[in-house]
């Protein structure tokens, strides 16, 4: 039987001195909400054990009677659960009071004596905060459960350490390095803690340290006024720069020169720096996330590596597992990278059977997720069957095929790495589709599924 009675759309916790106001407020909500009452921040804190989806606090509580009371218990609050939703009340005269309480963390706030309209509607908007951050986190544990974070993508124990750490540190302004092998996604780490931090409107700027010459690098990094060095025609602001107000990621840091990592240094103590040239002192707010496939420890051991950089450096470090280190992870990658494939190149993804899957699992992937990625574009290039077998896959990975399946490498394969032969692998697919066409490439490239632009770049690469 309908009662009229709207149902109850959250639990409050109001902490009140006054019992008389405690009565009214709780007259006032129980339409609205199941509300859960407390009289001091000691038996207010208790509340938390209920969960409550808003708080609702006086500032000036016993025992003192002063406002440090509320903030207090505003602070325990929001240390036990930093998403809290906390609404403060103040007295009419106390403004800078309620603004210091929204500095520590406070949704809104409202003056007493109150009227019941403003009241619900600051609690409406209040409980919608608490619903938005639900979801938000609801959604977050799905994506874990999918197994793609950001970009990274993975299900094993190694993976979702991973991105819980990730989640942690990112809403920090620590420093942060990542280590790992070459293709295990170094700059996609670096992204997915800039997107989760405070900086995700500002600028993620990525500078690649292996492909700076020494005598480019400081340039790179720090910017050049004009005439500075031969060829420095204009004034050039650096990525440091570039990045103000966001996060710099700096990949394969220890490949920077002796005088780069000092002038680094600098920075990171000091936030400031001159460009190459110049005498006017520049400071910059960066997130800096450095990266390495190198142990650092041993570089400083041997004299390449500054040990007062390094200790700088090492804050906080992320390791990403190579691809050998979490198997269970590549049938999750392999369906990831064919979908992506198939959107980049039209077509439909396509499937890979079990025993292929047990093939890859075997092999050691030293190129890790990067080298996986190539092959499996390459499969959905090349391959015409819809479902791609251990018959269809290169070199020491593929199996022998009968008359009808894909041409297989020579027996010299074996000792290749699989990047070469995946190469011979596809030279050969193409110099046979163009044989079985006569040699009309455009019936060739009908064959292999391919565009009339794909042909001519492989038909460019290995020169038909």
């Amino acid at each position: 039987m309908d009662t009229g009675q709207r149902p109850i759309e959250g639990r409050l916790a109001v902490v009140e001195d006054d019992p008389v106001l405690l009565d009214q407020l709780v007259w006032a909500l129980k339409g609205k909400f199941e509300v859960h009452g407390a009289q001091d921040a000691t038996e207010g804190l208790k509340l938390a054990e209920l969960d409550p989806d808003v708080y609702l606090l006086d500032l000036r509580l016993p025992p003192s009677g002063e406002v440090e009371e509320g903030l207090g218990l505003l602070q325990a609050i929001r240390q036990l659960q930093p998403d809290a939703t906390v609404v403060v009340m103040t007295a009419e005269a106390e403004r800078r009071w309620a603004l210091k309480a929204v500095e520590l963390g406070a949704f809104d706030f409202f003056r007493k004596p109150f009227e019941k309209s403003e009241l619900l509607l600051v609690l409406g908007r209040a409980l919608e905060r608490h619903r938005i951050l639900a979801e938000n986190r609801a959604l977050k544990e799905e994506v874990f459960k999918r197994g793609s974070y950001g970009g990274l993508v993975g299900e094993s124990p190694g993976m979702r350490a991973l991105f819980a750490a990730i989640e942690k540190v990112a809403p920090t302004d620590a420093t942060v390095l990542v280590t790992g092998e070459s293709g295990t996604g170094k700059e996609l780490v670096a992204e997915a803690i800039h997107r989760r931090s405070s900086r995700r409107e500002g600028p993620f700027v990525a500078v690649n340290s292996s492909a700076l010459t020494e005598t480019l690098a400081e340039s790179e990094l720090f910017g050049h006024e004009r005439g500075a060095f031969t060829g420095a025609v204009a004034s050039r602001p650096g990525r440091f720069e570039m990045a103000h107000g966001g996060t710099l990621f700096l990949d394969e840091v220890a490949t920077l020169s002796p005088a780069v990592q000092a002038k680094l240094l600098r920075v990171l103590e000091r936030h400031d720096f001159e460009r190459v040239g110049g005498t006017k002192t520049i400071h910059v707010d960066i997130r800096l996330v450095a990266a390495t496939n190198e142990d650092l420890e041993r570089r400083v051991a041997a004299g390449t590596f500054r040990n007062d950089l390094f200790y700088r450096l090492n804050t906080v470090i992320l390791r990403i597992p190579p691809l050998r280190e979490r198997c269970e992870d590549i049938p999750l990658l392999v369906d990831f990278f064919a979908a992506r494939a198939a959107e980049r190149h039209g077509g439909r993804p396509k499937t890979f059977s079990p025993g292929t899957f047990e093939t890859l699992g075997r092999h050691p992937f030293r190129g890790n997720v990067r080298e996986l990625e190539h092959l499996v574009e390459m499969l959905t290039l090349m391959v015409e069957s819809d479902t791609i077998g251990p018959e269809h896959l290169p070199g020491t990975l593929g199996r022998a095929g009968g008359s009808h399946e894909p041409p297989q490498p020579g027996p010299a394969a074996a000792d290749l790495p699989l990047a070469e032969s995946v190469g011979r692998f596809e030279r050969e697919l193409v110099s046979q589709a163009i044989t079985r066409a006569g040699g009309v490439k455009a019936r060739a490239a009908e064959a292999l599924g391919l565009d009339a632009n794909q042909m001519k770049y492989l038909c460019r690469k290995y020169r038909f």
